[in-house]
């Protein structure tokens, strides 16, 4: 079975953020990076599915040099193959989903698995896009899977509860939180990725559909009010509640 899992480089989830001059882009200085959480279970799954049918893992990451990092933790957990697709340009959601398209197009493998979005922008769209141009069934927000055959059964978080699906292989999905418990890299697996190779390729310039026009940071939140200490506030407190806040 072939398998594989594409990844995203991001800020550490603990990483306090602020704006760049020129409000094009985040200040990078401190940030440390890491794998996008939902990736993690993403890549847990795919070396689970190749333990159990056997075949091979191929972890690819759209981005600059700075991803190798990711690529290789990647390989420390015990994936087989790591590629960059080199572009340092940054990209919106569609030009990074038919970058990873084109490249998964060219080496068919019979399952691929993203996480469920990507923490920087949160958008949970590249992966079902993916899917969409490569003209593949896709099941998103995936917490189980089993896989017999050319056939595999999803459990998916919907609203208020979940679904099964079957789908047919090759098929694209999205991890959850859940599906699995990402293992830690072992020693012996970090020692052995230094010297793997990462394959590289030099991604054409790509026009994307979002044009950035500007990054800014949500304004402060304003201090409370104390509108009275009995139940004697409580009708002022309901006409703001109405009036200014707009809630009821």
């Amino acid at each position: 079975m072939k398998l594989a899992v594409c990844i995203n480089h991001v800020p550490d989830t603990a990483a306090k953020i602020n704006i760049a001059a020129g409000g094009m882009n985040i200040d990078k200085t401190g940030v440390t990076y890491i794998i996008s959480p939902y990736d993690e279970f993403a890549i847990e799954e795919c070396l689970r599915l190749k333990e159990k049918n056997g075949g091979d893992v191929t972890v690819i990451s759209l981005g600059g040099d700075t991803h190798k990092e990711s690529l290789r933790k990647a390989l420390a957990m015990g994936v087989d193959k790591a590629v960059l697709l080199k572009d340092e340009n940054v990209r919106d959601s569609f030009a990074v989903a038919r970058g990873l398209a084109d490249y998964l197009k060219d080496i068919s493998p019979d399952i691929v698995f993203f996480g469920k979005q990507s923490v920087d922008y949160d958008d949970g769209a590249v992966g079902v896009m993916v899917a969409e141009m490569l003209g593949l069934p896709s099941v998103s927000v995936v917490v189980k899977l089993d896989v017999t055959g050319g056939k595999a059964v999803a459990e998916r978080e919907i609203e208020g509860g979940r679904e099964i699906l079957e789908t047919t292989l090759p098929a694209v999905f999205t991890a959850q939180k859940g599906l699995n418990e990402p293992r830690y890299p072992s020693l012996k697996g970090i020692m052995a990725a230094k010297s793997k190779p990462i394959e590289e390729r030099t991604l054409p310039a790509f026009s994307g559909k979002v044009t950035l026009v500007q990054m800014q940071k949500p304004p402060a939140k304003p201090a409370g009010r104390i509108v009275g200490t009995d139940a004697s506030a409580v009708p002022e407190l309901v006409r703001l509640l109405h009036e200014e806040a707009k809630v009821i």
